[in-house]
C-alpha cells in the first residue's frame, strides 16, 4: 500500500475492499464515487463482464455501509451498457442487491452530459446521460438543500408570472400521491431549489484519466450531504477530482485507486487547489 497524507487529504494506492477494512466504522459523512462500468477500463481495472458485476461490488458497498455515518449518503455514478443490441439489466440487479442487503435506494439523480457528442447506431441513439443513484443507511440523514438551490430560470419566471387558481391555493396531487404545493409561494423568490437532473458537460481538459467526470457532480453532492470539516470518501478516485473539490469547499477527503500512477496524478491536482 501507498499513502500520501496531510491533516485534510488522505490517498491510498490498493485494493479499495481491503483498504476500507481499514478505515474506522461510522466515519464518512459522504461517498461519492464512479467504479469501473462492466467491461470498462480493462488495461487498469480489468474489465467487470455485466454478469459479475453485482458478485464484485457488493463486498465493497458492505464496507462503504459499515464506514458511512446513520445520518450519511452513499452517491454511484454508474452506466449500463449494451450487449448484442439490448441494454443490459446488471445496474438494475445491483440496485436490487444493493436494497436487499439494507441500503434505502433514497434517490436517482440524472446527470445530462450537456456536451455529448453526436451519433446514433442501426437501433438507438448516443446516451447523454448517467445514472447518479442515492442510497442512504436510514430514512433521515444529514440533507443541506439551500446550500445547492439555483436562481431561477427563464421559464420558472414566465411560468410564475401569470398564475392560475391553482397556483395560488395549495393544490393536491391528481395522481394520489402525497404530494402539494403552493406554486404562488415562489413569484418573489430569486433563488429555488434545483431538480434532480444535474446538467454539466463532460470533462474534456487532459487530466490524464480516461474517464474523469466534471467537477460539477462531485460539487453539488458535497455541498448538499456535508459540512466543513466533514469526511468524504471516493474508493474509486482515478485522478482526483473528488478531492479537488473537497479542499476547495474544505472538506476532508480519504481517497483510493489500484493504479499508482493515479495516487499521484491526484496528489498533484490536489495540491495545486488553492483552498
Amino acid at each position: 500500500m501507498l499513502e500520501t497524507a496531510n491533516d485534510q487529504i488522505v490517498l491510498q494506492c490498493g485494493d479499495c475492499l481491503e483498504l476500507l477494512k481499514q478505515v474506522e466504522s461510522a466515519n464518512v459523512s459522504l461517498c461519492v464515487t464512479s467504479p469501473p462500468y462492466s467491461d470498462q477500463r480493462k488495461s487498469t481495472y480489468g474489465g467487470i463482464p455485466a454478469e459479475k458485476y453485482v458478485s464484485w461490488f457488493l463486498p465493497v458497498a458492505k464496507e462503504i455501509y459499515r464506514v458511512l455515518k446513520d445520518d450519511g449518503s452513499f452517491v454511484l455514478n454508474i452506466k449500463e451498457k449494451i450487449i448484442k443490441g439490448e441494454r443490459s439489466c446488471y445496474v438494475m440487479e445491483l440496485i436490487q442487491a444493493l436494497r436487499q442487503s439494507g441500503w434505502l435506494w433514497t434517490d436517482e439523480y440524472i446527470w445530462h452530459k450537456s456536451n455529448a457528442a453526436p451519433g446514433k447506431w442501426p437501433n438507438r441513439f448516443r446516451d447523454a446521460w448517467e445514472r447518479l443513484l442515492q442510497f442512504n443507511k436510514q430514512k433521515h440523514f444529514l440533507m443541506n438543500q439551500q446550500a445547492v438551490m439555483v436562481e431561477r430560470s427563464e421559464n420558472t419566471v414566465k411560468r410564475v408570472a401569470h398564475l392560475s387558481e391553482n397556483d395560488r391555493r395549495r393544490m393536491k396531487s391528481k395522481t394520489g400521491s402525497t404530494f402539494s404545493k403552493t406554486i404562488a409561494n415562489w413569484v418573489d423568490r430569486q433563488m429555488v431549489y434545483p431538480s434532480n437532473v444535474i446538467h454539466a458537460a463532460t470533462e474534456t481538459r487532459n487530466v490524464g484519466h480516461s474517464a474523469a467526470f466534471p467537477e460539477r457532480l462531485p460539487e453539488f453532492f458535497i455541498k448538499l450531504f456535508t459540512q466543513e470539516g466533514d469526511l468524504v470518501l471516493d474508493p474509486f478516485m482515478g485522478s482526483g477530482t473528488t478531492g479537488v473539490v473537497c479542499k476547495r469547499l474544505g472538506r476532508r477527503f480519504l481517497g483510493m485507486d489500484v493504479v499508482q500512477d493515479y495516487i499521484g496524478l491526484a496528489q498533484n491536482r490536489i495540491a495545486s487547489v488553492n483552498g
